[in-house]
């Protein structure tokens, strides 16, 4: 891969949808999409074509103008800018069938992504034990967090309850949290929450599924 010019000051808007558009350009290379021109991309993802042209803009030169961009090499653009070279310690908040799914699974596709510790309200769930992880109670958050050098949260927590899990979060110093409870929360300005819908991600693999099916007919 030629050297890319990651920008240091790269906007945290921009940042912020370099995920989404990996996720999108993975399923235009699964669906045979090998070129796209940044109005179609726009259609797509509903982000305004210029908005992707000046987020690109800070990657180097990505596309050519008139023939757009080849998905394949933007895919590994962004994976390998979004590739996680250190580790990071997480913390699991809510150990239902999600949350046990999760630790079970343990990012093993990533070493440097790591689960070490998980917690959860209900107290017939405290002191279970799943892959070698002892659940506990959230009273216990912010000691934990300060002992295993966590950084980063995933909350599996339903949206009722949601607001609630994502203060301790904070107030544990936690600053990355994933999200899969739909609905937005309330958090202070430097802490950045991802969503996860579960819903939206289905619809949109039927909308691309059906999309791309009939362009093959």
């Amino acid at each position: 891969m030629k050297e890319l010019h990651k920008e240091k000051t790269m906007p945290k808007a921009t940042a912020k949808r370099l995920p989404m558009y990996l996720r999108y350009l993975k399923m235009l290379g699964d669906s045979g999409v090998t070129r796209i021109k940044s109005k179609e991309f726009s259609d797509v993802i509903q982000v305004p074509s210029a908005t992707i042209r000046r987020d690109f803009s800070h990657l180097g030169e990505l596309g050519r103008s008139g023939y757009g961009y080849d998905v394949p090499y933007l895919i590994e653009v962004f994976s390998h800018i979004l590739n996680t070279q250190e580790e990071k310690r997480i913390a699991l908040i809510g150990c239902g069938n999600l949350g046990k799914a999760l630790v079970k699974n343990n990012f093993r596709r990533n070493e440097n992504l790591n689960i070490v510790c998980a917690f959860d309200t209900e107290e017939s769930l405290v002191g279970l034990s799943i892959d070698d992880i002892i659940i506990q109670p959230m009273e216990k958050l912010a000691e934990e967090v300060k002992r295993t050098g966590v950084s980063v949260a995933i909350s599996t927590v339903p949206s009722q309850y949601a607001q609630e899990a994502i203060d301790k979060i904070v107030e544990a110093g936690i600053t990355a949290i994933l999200n899969f409870a739909p609905d937005r929360v309330t958090v202070p300005h430097d802490v950045n929450v991802q969503y996860i819908d579960l819903t939206t991600e289905l619809q949109t693999l039927i909308y691309f599924d059906e999309t791309f099916s009939k362009t093959k007919v």
